[in-house]
């Protein structure tokens, strides 16, 4: 049985903030990375998905949604730039965590406005076998949704479903090449 598109959103979004929960509790700055490791890939895929089909529905079912759907795109554009940013930092870094509190701020602020404002306007204008079905469509773009962030990747259609499928295969080799390196130097 397939998913409700606004479900499995919303999942993703309450998956996300339980990380940000473990991040704010954890004083250990070798979980803190794991974590905002986790946070990269789940707000990456999510991201990427909202991108390719969620704001475009939106758009083509709602009038009034493209003011909060620019918006929407413009917010996911800092989160990826500041997912970019703590990629590259050590998590002794002293800006660490001020940095992940910001976008832990940024992303909750996006969130209530997506599900306060968009998603009802979303429920109300799409059909339960249409929330269904973007929702299945979500599920098999997850599959193959990039895992890291890419801020200056297109955010909108067409050219963002081009570019996604090579970046997300790149995305996979990096980890791959990340995770056997530390393997090797653990074994030191």
């Amino acid at each position: 049985m397939a998913m409700n598109a606004l479900t499995l959103l919303k999942q993703d979004h309450n998956n996300v903030d339980q990380l940000f929960s473990r991040f704010e509790q954890s004083d250990d700055p070798i979980e803190k990375r794991q974590i905002v490791d986790k946070v990269t890939e789940h707000l990456s895929v999510h991201a990427v998905i909202e991108e390719e089909f969620v704001y475009p529905a939106a758009r083509k079912a709602i009038e009034e949604a493209t003011g909060l759907v620019l918006e929407a795109l413009e917010e996911h554009h800092l989160v990826k730039v500041t997912l970019w940013e703590l990629e590259k930092m050590a998590p002794t870094d002293e800006r660490f965590d001020a940095k992940m509190t910001v976008l832990i701020e940024s992303v909750r602020h996006h969130v209530e406005e997506e599900e306060n404002e968009l998603f009802p306007q979303i429920r109300e204008a799409m059909t339960q076998e249409e929330l269904d079905e973007l929702g299945t469509t979500l599920e098999n773009a997850k599959l193959t949704a990039p895992t890291r962030p890419h801020p200056l990747a297109p955010d909108t259609p067409p050219l963002n479903m081009i570019v996604g499928l090579p970046v997300a295969v790149l995305d996979a080799v990096i980890t791959t090449g990340k995770e056997a390196l530390g393997k090797v130097l653990n074994r030191r």
